[in-house]
């Protein structure tokens, strides 16, 4: 790169990318889209297009308009034997669960595994072709972090690590036995020991790597928390309304383990059971990728004419959704993470129903105010607030957000946050030699 490029470049490893969909994807898309605005141009090395669950071309669309070089590379993991443009099925929870735990048994740190040599051959190539100031890998899956070390080891460039989840007590991590977890924790504690700074979403993600690291530093560990892209909420084509009276009730996200509609699909039952006039006046509108047992418990509890599965949608089709609706549900059943939808929810200024355990995000929820959260599988608690927040609406007085709470996850700013961690690991601030240049040019 030419001396008088007053931009930094960092090279990006991120294993999940468009045109890959879903929550994970999100976070690395946005800091991409943005850090050129804070004086770093990224370089996204990711896998080359494979099966998956779901697609949003207009994500890849848009990291593409905003200029970011992507680098593909072909992987040998299980998502080969998928086609690439086709959505795979999601499995139910119970095939789910069992290819969690053999992929688990038999792959450390996760099925990814087989990405790691022809990423780490195409990295080195990269960083060998040009000069780049810093990598940043990204996990999910922790494979990434493992490519991330090698890159750093062979070229002594500042790594920088950044917990999208927790490691040791992701929720839906299986150990199948102690030699596993053992290797887990060697391999996280070498990451962690080559990482120049770690990143995490979650307050209880840092309590946790603190707690098993001693010599690591409150320091060390920085919170940059998930958020929403303000962009995302201008202009948005806004699905048909709601008929007249009629409350619609939004969630957006995907339903695994645990995670289920399930108690306010029976609180919704028992409601117009006992208040028969509310049938037909309330919706639940459901956007993601749709599971056949949740769907079959829809019909047996006979609430079709209440329930809308939308499917999975393009991503600013998904927000649409959420602006369009009367109340968000949000359900979360650990205090490990916080998903990204969460944040949207809050961008999109609605109140919000909240079905969580207590803990870290809860408190985030309350701070948001405008918000009604009850015990995760309480079923009667929710047919209270449901009750409660259905007369708001009929009414007009559904809760207020706290809009200066939602502001501080806006993605533009959370960038500029990232892009501050970088340049502390600088031995200048070229972001200050790009403000100085654009000053002398006016």
């Amino acid at each position: 790169m030419a001396d008088h490029d007053p931009y930094r470049k960092v090279l990006f490893i991120a294993y999940y990318f468009p045109p890959m969909g879903l929550s994970g994807v999100q976070r690395t898309v946005k800091f991409a889209k943005y850090l050129p605005q804070y004086g770093w141009k990224p370089t996204v090395l990711t896998v080359a297009p494979t099966g998956y669950y779901a697609f949003d071309n207009t994500l890849l669309a848009e990291i593409e308009s905003a200029g970011v070089e992507i680098v593909r590379t072909s992987s040998l993991d299980a998502n080969r034997m998928f086609a690439a443009s086709k959505p795979v099925k999601m499995p139910s929870e119970r095939v789910r669960r069992l290819l969690q735990f053999g992929g688990d048994f038999i792959f450390i740190p996760d099925t990814k595994i087989g990405w790691k040599s022809r990423a780490v051959r195409a990295g080195k190539e990269l960083l060998a072709r040009e000069r780049y100031d810093l990598i940043f890998a990204t996990a999910p899956p922790q494979t990434d972090f493992l490519i991330g070390c090698e890159l750093k080891r062979s070229t002594g460039i500042p790594l920088v690590v950044d917990y999208r989840d927790a490691w040791l007590d992701y929720p839906f991590k299986y150990f199948p036995t102690p030699f596993h977890r053992y290797w887990h924790r060697r391999l996280e504690r070498r990451v962690l020991k080559a990482a120049d700074r770690v990143l995490v979403t979650h307050r209880r993600v840092k309590e946790q790597i603190l707690r098993r690291n001693h010599t690591m530093t409150y320091h060390d560990v920085v919170i940059l928390s998930q958020g929403f892209d303000a962009e995302d909420f201008v202009d948005v084509s806004l699905p048909k309304p709601p008929a007249p009276g009629r409350m619609r009730i939004t969630h957006s996200g995907t339903f695994y383990a645990d995670r289920s509609p399930a108690v306010i699909l029976h609180a919704l039952t028992n409601l117009v059971a006992a208040h028969p006039r509310l049938r037909g006046r309330i919706e639940l509108n459901l956007v993601g990728t749709i599971r056949e047992e949740d769907r079959l418990l829809v019909q047996k509890l006979n609430i079709q004419d209440m329930v809308a599965f939308q499917g999975y949608l393009p991503h600013r089709e998904a927000v649409a959704h959420l602006v369009a609706s009367d109340l968000l549900w949000f359900v979360i059943d650990n205090d490990y993470q916080t998903p990204g939808k969460l944040y949207e929810y809050f961008g999109a200024r609605k109140p919000i129903l909240a079905s969580v355990v207590d803990g870290y995000t809860r408190q985030l929820i309350e701070e948001y105010e405008g918000t009604a959260c009850v015990e995760l599988n309480d079923v009667a608690a929710h047919e209270r607030a449901l009750l409660t927040l259905f007369d708001a609406f009929e009414h007009r007085r559904l809760p207020r957000v706290n809009g200066e709470a939602a502001r501080r996850y806006d993605r533009f700013a959370l960038t500029g946050e990232l892009a501050k961690q970088f340049e502390s690991l600088m031995d200048f601030d070229r972001q200050s030699v790009v403000q100085a240049q654009e000053g002398d040019s006016r």
